[in-house]
């Protein structure tokens, strides 16, 4: 259920400084990794441990919901909502779900149906109480309420089955765009190449390239900058965490905004996996072509999911930093400097995860098989 701000949340025991470096730009870089995630959401964070998670978004004031324009910032001066759900994964309930790759697939799968879910409550608090209530409780008589109690209207809800649709229509532009235009792409010119490498080696590259041109694209797109904006506030949040200093929004705001398990990374990993998993394939018909692209993303995500994780436990290596160079700098275009309201937000989704669970303190039992995100 949703609650308002609490104080007083645990937090992993603080520990020196040295669980921290500074990078270039003179700020803090997490220096371990802990079993933490999240997601940026509409003016609020998701974040999620091993067994809970949570949503924190600013509720828009009443006087805000009177108004049938108003800025993103003038939506983000009510209060704190935060709503915490449990979070039972198949990976912890099933051993075999738990082999490398396989286990990736499941927790990918697992944090995308969270992501949906917590953009859906975020979405739904933005939204002002269902038409024909009133927002102060005076009806339309000017003598009380609608309905003679006093109370607001029910809040309103986006059905389900739109954002039922709004999956699938998701998952399928992402396939159609990064997937199945490329390789389409590269068919127009099939029979000149005569080379199955050098049709991978193109088909690669395209993809890539549309990859980039399309965080470009929503990089520049103004309606987005808050949510990038809390982008960079879950990050800074996370490395506070892992860096073992309290989450108050001052520590967070010293760390930097980007963060080697970042999403946009793990999508860099998988535009650069694809080529290395088509290219034993060869140069079938064009249906095989296709169908592959479709019934390899899984494989793909699997092992990029293994390879991002990996560097989030390894980022102390000097190699392991260089390879995770191009994916940190795209983060560059999906995150922005957070204000200590936006880092207010975010400590107080993975307050609510904390106060349920203590990642520093699980056995490693409890840990087999846990994959998050940043």
């Amino acid at each position: 259920m949703p609650t308002s701000l609490a104080a007083g949340p645990p937090t992993m025991p603080v520990e020196s400084e040295t669980d921290a470096a500074r990078n270039g730009d003179g700020q803090l870089n997490a220096q371990r990794d802990a079993p933490v995630g999240g997601q940026a959401v509409l003016e609020g964070v998701m974040m999620r441990g091993v067994s809970n998670w949570a949503v924190a978004v600013r509720k828009p004031t009443v006087e805000q919901l009177r108004e049938p324009h108003r800025s993103p910032e003038e939506a983000a001066l009510g209060e704190i909502e935060v709503s915490a759900f449990e979070l039972t994964s198949a990976l912890r309930r099933h051993r075999a779900l738990r082999l490398p790759i396989l286990r990736g697939i499941v927790a990918l799968g697992g944090s995308l149906a969270i992501g949906f879910r917590a953009l859906e409550v975020s979405a739904n608090a933005q939204l002002p109480p269902e038409e024909g209530s009133d927002l102060t409780g005076v009806g339309a008589d000017g003598n009380g309420d609608g309905d003679g109690d006093g109370a607001a209207g029910e809040p309103q809800e986006i059905p389900r089955g739109v954002w039922a649709g709004t999956i699938v229509v998701a998952v399928a532009f992402a396939i159609v765009l990064f997937f199945l235009i490329p390789v389409g792409l590269t068919s127009l010119i099939k029979g000149q190449l005569h080379s199955s490498v050098l049709f991978w080696v193109i088909e690669g590259v395209i993809r890539t390239a549309i990859f980039l041109g399309y965080m470009v694209l929503l990089s520049r797109i103004r309606d987005l900058r808050r949510v990038f904006e809390y982008h960079g506030a879950e990050h800074k949040t996370i490395s506070c965490f892992e860096a073992g200093l309290p989450l108050t929004p001052v520590n967070a705001q010293r760390f930097s905004r980007l963060h080697p398990r970042c999403g946009t990374s793990f999508l860099l990993v998988v535009m650069i996996v694809a080529i290395f998993v088509f290219a034993p394939i060869g140069l079938p018909a064009w249906y095989w072509l296709v169908l592959t692209r479709i019934l390899g993303v899984p494989l793909i995500a699997g092992i990029s999911f293994e390879l991002i994780k990996f560097a989030g436990r390894n980022r102390r290596r000097g190699w392991v930093r260089a390879i995770m160079w191009p994916g940190l700098k795209l983060q560059l275009l999906t995150t922005r400097e957070p204000d200590l309201d936006q880092l207010a937000v975010a400590i107080a989704a993975l307050d609510a995860v904390l106060e349920r669970e203590t990642p520093g303190e699980l056995a490693a039992a409890d840990l087999v098989g846990v994959e998050v995100v940043a």
